[in-house]
């Protein structure tokens, strides 16, 4: 069995002149949670409905467990589990009957149904719900509910849609837990939001994408170095009373790459430079060799929302230099 769940190719969408989705590609692996993140427009929405079987893409491939998406479309919905980001219920029915209704469009079998309403609600923290009306639940009970209704067939992958939009705070730890916990059983999950520090938290890749284009794929330390024009870093010295001389010493060394900053309230350096790790290395050694002991040399980490917030930054340059 390849370890390979998702893999899209040189996916294009076009509405006449529109480009939805421009040349995507990108993959994700079996147990993988992939954040798939994009300002509204971006294509996320496109993507998915060509995952699901809802959509015909222009040109380009999508396959998930090795079937396409296009041509082996009933066998792709018996691999994969939906959750949109709406909540489509019907008054006047418990949530076992809701699902109820959904395992027979699944094609389970009704001697086999209960048994599938126990394992879903289980899943999805919802076992305490089975009983209640759908139109008396909350949204995050919705949501669950939800979640649980894209288990039931047991699906490979699960493709989530805002699952945590509009959450109160526990409700949303408790939606990012039971998204572990089902990637630790060795589902694979492509998730969007729009809360970044949510998907940096859970997720094990990160796609970003722009104007139907791939801006950055990888784990959140490769985006960050994808998309870094400028690194940080904190510099802590024994003895705050040499602070001038190691200021002289980083501003030689980063001359025209950066500029050194003193905070004397924090007890620290901070240095912004656009220098490689040679000059890194070369600025510490001359620190040590200046007779100015460091305490810590450390680079400081910036967060999804940083990069995303770059990322969309450069969009403007790149329609001037039409590159879009």
């Amino acid at each position: 069995m390849s370890s390979v769940m998702l893999e899209i190719e040189h996916l294009t969408k076009r509405y006449g002149e529109h480009v939805a989705v421009d040349d995507l590609s990108l993959s994700a692996k079996r147990g993988d949670i992939l954040g798939f993140v994009g300002p509204n427009g971006a294509g996320k929405t496109t993507t998915i409905q060509v995952l699901v079987g809802l959509l015909r893409p222009t040109s380009g491939a999508a396959r998930i467990a090795g079937l396409d998406c296009v041509r082996d479309t009933r066998a792709v919905r018996q691999r994969i589990g939906f959750m949109p980001d709406t909540f489509a219920g019907y008054d006047n029915m418990r949530v076992s009957e809701y699902l109820d209704f959904f395992a027979a469009a699944f094609g389970i079998q009704r001697q086999r149904r209960a048994a599938a309403l126990d394992k879903a609600l289980e899943l999805a923290g919802a076992a305490h719900m089975r009983d209640l009306y759908t139109q008396a639940l909350s949204h995050g009970m919705k949501q669950r509910v939800s979640l649980a209704r894209a288990l039931l067939h047991e699906p490979e992958m699960l493709i989530l849609d805002e699952p945590t939009n509009g959450l109160d705070p526990v409700a949303r730890v408790e939606m990012r837990e039971a998204i572990v916990k089902l990637a630790k059983a060795g589902k694979t999950v492509l998730v969007t939001s729009h809360i970044l520090p949510e998907l940096a938290s859970i997720c094990t890749e990160i796609a970003i994408i722009t104007r139907g284009r791939l801006r950055a794929h990888g784990s959140l330390s490769e985006i960050t170095r994808q998309v870094r024009q400028v690194r940080r870093f904190e510099v802590i010295l024994l003895n705050a009373k040499q602070a001038e001389a190691a200021q002289r010493v980083l501003r030689e060394q980063f001359a025209g790459t950066g500029q050194v900053v003193w905070s004397q309230a924090e007890g620290l350096m901070r240095v912004e430079t656009s220098a490689d790790d040679a000059v890194l290395a070369a600025a510490l050694a001359a620190l040590v060799q200046a007779g100015v002991p460091v305490l810590q040399f450390r680079e400081m980490q910036i967060g999804l929302e940083d990069a995303f917030l770059a990322l969309l930054q450069e969009q403007p340059a790149a329609v001037a230099a039409g590159e879009v």
